[in-house]
């Protein structure tokens, strides 16, 4: 797919991938949709457009943050030159009623499909939003939790949590996938929060590579005026690419131990999202810390060798 690298990844070594993207929520999601596609290591079964509705909704109207998640997703690729290379799927329209009862959606019946396949390749899915589609898969399919592991960008800081932008979109969601069988990979916010640029960098790394590097750049420019009222969100310079944390661990080594710690999944307080003490079962891994600039490097190599000029 991509010509201009001078290096191969042996299909033995690839993983199936799905990434599952709030994408027109703020600004991050479009650089670590785009640098999962450039990464050979991933072979992309599909991608979801996520709901946000939480704090979407009265910007798009309701139900309609899946949409405008799609609309986003179909730009970006568009701007790389990949329509229709991927299976595209509709997440929920917003989030769980209860723990008990799917959010029926083509997000969670892709999950499934893809899940449920024969092959003998892992699977993993990136989420870089909330739990709703996931938690919706495994209340419909309890067998994928057996045959797929989570990565999930979202919670707050161990041990006590807090609200978190990701978890509060859909505790609900959260709790069921916490409780269940699902191997699950957590980025919690003290982490995720540690992949920060700046906006000058992303000008002299990223803006001068092609059509979406442009892009790239310019929709992290109109959220800051977008936003321009608020005094401290967004900082003005910088900007914090957190969901890169959704491939980080895939692109460095799984077992390296001292990252992450296994621990007993918590249940979280609806109200607060706060950490709870939960019912046991199987351990989680809680990443504690993330190789950042090794996996911004990555990106922004990528991009300047499959983009080279500005108008590619």
């Amino acid at each position: 797919m991509w010509p201009n690298y001078e290096f191969t990844v042996p299909e033995s070594k690839r993983v199936r991938y799905i990434i599952h993207s709030d994408a027109k929520n703020e600004a991050d999601d479009q650089f670590t949709i785009a640098h999962a596609l450039m990464t050979g290591l991933l072979d992309v079964r599909g991608i979801v457009a996520a709901h946000f509705s939480r704090f979407g909704d009265a910007r798009f109207g309701a139900g309609m943050t899946p949409r405008a998640s799609m609309d986003e997703i179909e730009k970006i690729l568009e701007l790389m030159g990949l329509e229709g290379r991927f299976p595209l799927a509709l997440g929920a329209a917003g989030p769980l009623p209860d723990e008990k009862t799917p959010a029926v959606s083509e997000g969670a019946e892709m999950i499934i499909r893809e899940a449920m396949r024969e092959d003998a390749r892992p699977l993993f899915i990136g989420l870089q939003g909330s739990l709703t589609d996931l938690a919706s898969a495994i209340l419909m399919e309890p067998r994928v939790c057996s045959r797929m592991t989570a990565v999930w960008v979202g919670g707050g800081k161990y041990p006590e949590g807090g609200l978190e932008f990701n978890a509060v979109q859909d505790v609900n969601a959260v709790n069921v996938v916490f409780a269940s069988d699902m191997p699950l990979w957590q980025i919690p916010s003290d982490v995720y929060k540690t992949f920060t640029v700046s906006l000058a960098e992303l000008q002299y790394r990223v803006g001068r590579f092609g059509r979406i590097g442009r892009y790239l750049l310019s929709q992290m420019d109109e959220l800051n005026d977008l936003r321009k009222d608020r005094l401290l969100w967004p900082h003005g310079e910088t900007w914090n690419l957190g969901d890169e944390g959704a491939i980080a661990p895939l692109l460095e080594d799984w077992e390296k131990t001292g990252q992450y710690v296994m621990t007993d999944p918590p249940r979280m307080e609806p109200e607060t999202c706060r950490y709870l003490p939960g019912n046991g079962g199987r351990k989680i891994r809680v990443y504690r810390e993330l190789n950042s600039r090794l996996v911004l490097e990555d990106l922004f190599c990528k991009l300047a060798i499959n983009f080279p000029g500005r108008d590619s």
